[in-house]
């Protein structure tokens, strides 16, 4: 009987890793393939056409682009932060409580050296997110140097590197934190483990399918040279002094008081 539940763990738990890398090498041939069927191309496109707008703004128009761009930083270096603080978590665990759940409630094998490599695996997927978050936040910030260069003429295909970039980054992160789930339930015994795998791949089907056509998007851009000499002369009307003495840069009450 222990001879069966310890094999339980060489079956089922290959078993489970199998089904979700399976998975995810399927979505990469989709991505590569057919990125229309995929969220992550549906979203690759919407990025590209964003990027081609923020290019062609205004100065006036670059905050809304930095805002954009400050809050996915924003988000990568706070799950960074969530992954690198799990991870410390699990660390502390395992030097602290060497035989937690080496009971009789976990059928499958209780030896110390199966609990280490559990303890270990979700170490290195905590890991692997941590990092996948921080190169996210870096090709962001780049995107938000690259996008702030006013008057220059960096081509539109060196923002959308960046952006796309942090955007993949950001995706893996996804990854990893749900493999560190499967790997999670593997600490309960390996038929939770194998059951949460399949489960996932069932979750993540539908989760990355797309069933939306990807949109052309058609910008035109705004027309303020037209606007201008209206604003000028409206301006100048509103701050024409009805004071002779205001026009006086030395009796003026502003430069005296100044």
């Amino acid at each position: 009987m222990q001879l069966e539940k310890g094999s339980l763990d060489l079956v089922l738990v290959p078993c489970g890793l199998v089904v979700m890398l399976s998975y995810h090498l399927l979505l990469l041939y989709r991505i590569l393939r057919h990125p229309a069927t995929t969220v992550i191309g549906y979203e690759n496109h919407n990025k590209l056409a964003w990027v081609r707008r923020m290019v062609q703004a205004t100065p006036d128009e670059t905050g809304l682009a930095l805002s954009v761009i400050s809050s996915n930083i924003s988000a990568s270096t706070n799950l960074a932060s969530l992954s690198i603080a799990l991870g410390s978590l699990i660390g502390a665990w395992v030097s602290s409580t060497t035989k937690m759940f080496m009971t009789e409630l976990v059928y499958g094998d209780r030896s110390q050296s199966t609990a280490t490599v559990k303890y270990i695996s979700l170490l290195v997927c905590f890991l692997a997110s941590f990092t996948c978050f921080i190169h996210s936040a870096r090709y962001y910030v780049q995107a938000s140097f690259l996008v702030t260069t006013l008057d220059s003429d960096v081509p539109a295909t060196y923002v959308q590197h960046a952006v796309i970039r942090g955007g993949n980054f950001w995706s893996m992160d996804l990854r990893a934190l749900y493999l560190a789930t499967t790997l999670l339930m593997w600490v309960f015994g390996p038929i939770p483990m194998f059951a949460c795998s399949v489960l996932m791949v069932l979750i993540l089907h539908m989760l990355d399918t797309n069933s939306l056509p990807l949109h052309q998007h058609q910008f035109t851009v705004r027309k303020r040279q037209a606007l201008t000499p209206t604003i000028a002369t409206t301006t100048r009307q509103q701050t024409s002094p009805q004071n002779p003495m205001l026009s006086n840069p030395v009796l003026s009450p502003v430069t005296f008081f100044t």
